[in-house]
Order: structure tokens, then sequence, then C-alpha cells
């Protein structure tokens, strides 16, 4: 049984993760040779501030002004 863990930001619509895990389970399916029955798509949404990337968290470069970001 395939398993698709996507892992993202909140802020999508139930209408776009819907599609996705839709569009992902066709594709799946397809390329692994498998019954779409058998593909577990888990969509885990990870607030900003608990997320980092190059050692500062998403949330707090969100809100720093462009010219901190530049250094």
């Amino acid at each position: 049984m395939p398993t698709i863990h996507l892992e993202m930001h909140p802020g999508r619509t139930i209408e776009q993760k819907r599609d996705f895990a839709r569009q992902v389970t066709e594709v799946t399916a397809k390329t692994l040779a498998c019954p779409p029955e058998s593909v577990d798509v888990l969509i885990t949404e990870i607030p900003r501030e608990h997320w980092a990337k190059g050692g500062q968290l998403v949330s707090d470069k969100d809100t720093a002004p462009k010219a901190a970001l530049a250094r």
C-alpha cells in the first residue's frame, strides 16, 4: 500500500486538498500499477512558527523587513 505524505503550511482550501489527493492517487496508481483504493494520502499542516528554513523560523521571515533578509 503506497502512502504519500505531504507536509505544508496551512492555507489551502478543502477543494485544493481534495483535488491534490485525487490527482496524486491517480498518478500513483498508474505509475505503481496498484489499485487506487490502496493509495493513502496524508496531508499534515505545519504552522509557519513550527517550520524553520536556513536556521530561521518561516514566521520570522514573514515579518522581517526586506533589507534584513538581504544580508
